[in-house]
């Protein structure tokens, strides 16, 4: 008989380093870097491969010879052919789809132990062909001689045969996460200070984090293949030296004469993957393992990315909170992912603003965000964004600073393409 009302603990995590893409992980795929964390997570929790009843994976930017990528994860790592799997999407929030489908596994008792996860290796974007060109390979590919191979090429014009990238704009919109965070900063009065300030923060936060060997047990050393000779063992996109001076230097990007977003002020492309190990409350105990915390309550929600595009948290954290029975001022750390200064500022203000809460149809306004508690050790301006890898990398940092300060309970929001934002309640006793 399924139950749903089971605990699913975070028994802990790991990542790769983050590093900017075409950079240390240059010729790695997503695909490997996924291999490369999995593997090392079983071995370094002692986890008994036999344990394990699902994985869940994802990878934003797909691959084009490895599209089921958890499943082919499994194989590759060497796990039990058994493991069930499954792929997951949800933009930048597809490590927390992760995480949540093996939780409800787990809350229902259709499963124990899962490994829930994801990677992303902007290095190896896929690049298409237009279609007359696919086109006309395919007619090749059927033809039976020499001259009727060549016909169908004889048809192109230069254009066709340009290699098409990955689309970056929103298909529903036509406009790039950095228009839409141009347009939030605009139309909320978000101002370049403030989000230079909070590059600033982030900065300062993870570098002060390495300094202190925070990341020692989050983070694991790559030796990169084929020849094995460099080992990765940091992010590369942390900026100890970074300043506000610098930062206010730097020239708008999306709109270049009246903007205030900025390549500082924004996420990096990313080369990277990070996985978690999540359990049963009484499976934990059973094989002998302390959790890290518990996942409380989540909540995915979704707006117009017409309007707001990267408010989607604004709209999630609130559900998440009143599934937990809990409030803002209940949270002692708060790590909201940083796609842009902008959007962070814009969901801040949400938060804080009483209109906002008359909008979703609430009383009052979510709370003031204490600076304090936001994103103590660095967010993904500082860190890096692999898409599909900074959810789990945010959910397994803020377990681990809640331990490390003897604290209780932490949101961690996520905001994703097409309007949709994810919201997740974790504690631990």
């Amino acid at each position: 008989m399924a139950q749903g009302n089971r605990r699913v603990a975070i028994i802990g995590g790991l990542r790769t380093p983050f590093v900017k893409a075409n950079t240390v992980f240059n010729d790695l795929t997503a695909l490997d870097l996924g291999r490369i964390v999995v593997q090392e997570l079983v071995q370094r929790y002692d986890l008994d491969p036999n344990e394990i009843d699902e994985l869940v994976f994802g990878q934003v930017v797909p691959s084009l010879t490895a599209s089921s990528i958890a499943r082919e994860l499994v194989l590759l790592t060497g796990l039990p052919r058994r493991i069930q799997t499954h792929t997951v999407v949800r933009a930048c929030a597809t490590s927390i789809q992760a995480a949540v489908n093996v939780a409800n596994s787990i809350q229902l008792g259709v499963a124990d132990v899962g490994i829930a996860g994801g990677t992303e290796s902007m290095s190896d974007p896929p690049i298409f062909t237009s279609r007359p060109l696919a086109h006309a390979l395919v007619s090749a590919s059927k033809a039976k001689n020499l001259a009727a191979r060549l016909k169908p090429f004889q048809q192109l014009k230069g254009k066709d045969l340009l290699p098409v990238p990955p689309a970056i704009a929103e298909y529903s919109t036509g406009m790039s996460m950095g228009d839409s965070a141009e347009k939030m900063a605009k139309e909320n009065g978000i101002t370049r200070r403030e989000q230079d300030e909070l590059t600033l923060a982030s900065h300062q936060n993870a570098a002060r984090a390495w300094k202190a060997g925070l990341f020692k047990d989050e983070v694991m050393n790559v030796a990169v293949p084929p020849k094995y000779k460099e080992i990765a063992a940091m992010d590369n996109l942390v900026r100890e030296d970074a300043s506000f001076e610098a930062l206010s230097a730097l020239k708008p990007v999306f709109d270049r004469r009246y903007g205030t977003v900025t390549a500082g002020n924004a996420s990096p492309l990313t080369d990277g993957a990070a996985a978690l190990i999540l359990m049963s409350e009484e499976k934990a105990k059973a094989l002998g393992y302390q959790p890290l915390g518990f996942l409380r309550s989540y909540a995915f929600a979704a707006t117009d990315p017409g309007e707001q595009l990267l408010q989607g948290p604004a709209y999630a954290a609130p559900i998440a909170l009143d599934r937990a029975g809990l409030t803002l001022k209940d949270m002692d750390l708060i790590d909201m992912h940083e796609a842009f200064a902008a959007q962070v500022a814009s969901n801040i203000q949400a938060f804080e603003s009483k209109l906002f809460a008359q909008k979703l149809g609430r009383k009052a306004a979510l709370g003031e965000v204490d600076r304090s508690k936001l994103n103590v050790n660095g967010g993904s301006i500082a860190l890096g964004h692999p898409f599909a890898a900074t959810g789990a990398r945010i959910l397994h940092q803020s377990l681990r600073e809640l331990k490390r300060r003897n604290l209780s309970k932490a949101l961690v929001t996520v905001c994703a393409q097409g309007g949709q934002g994810a919201a997740v309640v974790l504690e631990r006793e």
